[in-house]
């Protein structure tokens, strides 16, 4: 889900940290630099190279980015994209047969023979539909007693839209009616750059207007100016009219352009080969973080040296699907990938249990999965989030969590946790710099974003550095080097979300930030243990008898 960073406080836009004034900013490059040598909490990339990693052997190794896709023609990325040589670019023919046709750099979910998914419902929407068809026009009375918990929650999501449509639409009134004001303001000053001197003692013949100059003192104070606004506040309009009109609408549905059977979550081969589609700022971001071609005097330098980006498109403008995800994950360990980055999440799930198989079979073919913790400034340990490593199938013989598993949590620049990002002393496992990270996107472009989303493929780079230059070690001692190696935060910190102090230690179960450098000397101590990586084709480990679950 996209958030934009805008808030109205007491009558005044506060606009996101890159337009407001700073004491100071981020470093270039910092999520790669040394706590000591550079001042700045990050994970040590440059020393490794420079102290560890001189004068030693790799092993390249393939990482999925499960997300929006990936630009594979960026002039940072395009070295370095993972290529299918069993199969033969164009000619329609699924020459490996491993179900998917000219797979050439990975494989696109969310498609069809006709088009992309670009927009689509939140699972609270998609969740809500389900249960009206099911109890609209129904009694409560007449239900039984597993009926009645449905019906209940079906009361609490159906409140909870209603509440979210109504706050968006609000939003897009306030938005787009400041915008009116601004252009309104210009026009009786007279001019289009207004600055702060224009504002003062200006008393506008509209008394409406004066909200609009009251704003625009405010910001323009900070060194905004009025084009970045205006800019601020389009896309809020845009933000908010894609939630009403897209995420918190039960009636919209693009899932025809795929054109799969949606009820079988363990269908395969839908999809197409479009691994980019029409939005892939996020993965290409991503995928730039992991592993952006090192010191050739473009760009960025990613994290790790020795990879192979495999774009695998799962993740719409909204939330991303159950059913997908799940086959997302299935298709990267089938054509043999050793990291799993998904910089995705949300509050609610349709099939717990095709992802939950998803993560066994990553799990038994020794695939590490990193999962963003999510930008709701929530606890994980006391609320939802989605997907995760704790199995909803228990037993005696089965494991309560998957052990091939990394949750993490953003950090600033400036040593603390971002004040978005989700925590959790049980749920989420360290952190890692997700503040301000420069990264690629797509045409050949550079940007910086913030969120969990960003920390995930920094971890899941040096998770790559560690199984590249050791690849006798498992995915879960690679998992345990990088949660024992991390490099532990002794202060106090402000709890996200909140005006609360707590010890930065109480945030994770590591109460560390990942480390690249430490990582690699607590490697080179490990005894290897994997077994020789090899392709599992077909996926028939995996899929089971097609049995109707429940919505969970």
């Amino acid at each position: 889900m996209k958030k934009v960073k805008l808030a109205l406080i007491g009558g005044a836009l506060i606009m996101g940290s890159s337009l407001l004034a700073q004491p100071e900013s981020a470093p270039d490059n910092w999520f790669n630099l040394d706590p000591v040598a550079d001042g700045v909490q990050g994970v040590s990339t440059e020393k490794a190279y420079k102290e560890f990693l001189k004068g030693k052997e790799s092993e390249t190794i393939i990482v999925a980015v499960i997300d929006s896709g990936v630009d594979a023609d960026h002039e940072d990325l395009a070295e370095i994209m993972w290529v299918n040589t069993d199969e033969i670019p164009g000619n329609g023919i699924d020459d490996d047969g491993n179900g998917y046709v000219d797979d050439i750099n990975g494989w696109n979910f969310i498609g069809g023979a006709d088009g992309n998914v670009a927009e689509d419902t939140y699972e609270i929407s998609r969740l809500y539909k389900f249960y009206q068809e099911k109890f609209d026009g129904v009694d409560p009375e007449d239900l039984n007693k597993k009926e009645k918990k449905e019906y209940d929650r079906y009361m609490e999501i159906k409140e909870t839209i209603d509440t979210q449509r109504a706050e968006m639409q609000s939003n897009v009134e306030f938005y787009s009616g400041l915008l009116d004001k601004i252009n309104l303001l210009k026009k009786e000053i007279g001019k289009d750059d207004i600055t702060s001197e224009d504002l003062e003692g200006f008393e506008p013949s509209d008394p409406d207007l004066m909200q609009a100059v009251a704003i625009l003192q405010n910001v323009l104070g900070q060194g905004t100016t009025v084009p970045e606004v205006e800019e601020q506040l389009q896309g809020g309009v845009e933000y908010f009219s894609n939630s009403l009109n897209y995420g918190y609408n039960p009636d919209f549905d693009p899932r025809h352009i795929v054109g799969d059977n949606y009820d079988d979550s363990y269908e395969k081969g839908y999809g197409n080969n479009d691994v980019q589609g029409p939005d892939a700022g996020h993965g290409t971001h991503v995928a730039g973080i992991i592993a952006a071609v090192r010191n050739n005097d473009v760009g960025m330098n990613g994290v790790a040296n020795d990879v192979r980006i495999m774009s695998v498109r799962a993740v719409p403008d909204g939330d991303e699907r159950d059913k997908d995800v799940a086959n997302a994950i299935i298709y990267a360990v089938d054509n043999g990938a050793s990291i799993i980055n998904m910089s995705f999440g949300k509050g609610y799930s349709w099939d717990k249990e095709a992802v939950d198989k998803a993560v066994r079979y990553a799990e038994k073919h020794d695939v590490l999965l990193v999962h963003a913790a999510g930008n709701s400034s929530q606890d994980n340990d006391a609320s939802d989030n989605f997907p995760n490593d704790v199995y909803e199938k228990q037993g005696i013989f089965r494991p309560k969590g998957a052990d091939n598993w990394l949750e993490v949590g953003a950090l600033s620049w400036n040593g603390g946790p971002a004040t978005f990002s989700n925590y959790g002393q049980g749920k989420v496992d360290l952190f890692a710099p997700g503040v301000d990270i420069y990264s690629t996107v797509p045409e050949s472009d550079y940007a910086s974003y913030s969120g969990t989303s960003m920390a995930s493929p920094v971890t899941a780079g040096v998770a790559a550095l560690v199984r590249s230059y050791y690849p006798d070690l498992s995915a879960e001692q690679v998992r345990d080097i990088l949660m024992e190696s991390v490099v532990p935060l002794d202060k106090e910190v402000t709890l996200p979300g909140s005006d609360e102090t707590v010890p930065f230690s109480s945030l994770s179960v590591t109460g560390g930030v990942v480390n690249a450098a430490e990582a690699l000397e607590l490697a080179s101590q490990t005894k290897g243990k994997a077994k020789k990586k090899r392709r599992i084709r077909p996926d028939k480990e995996y899929r089971g008898d097609k049995e109707k679950k429940d919505r969970a």
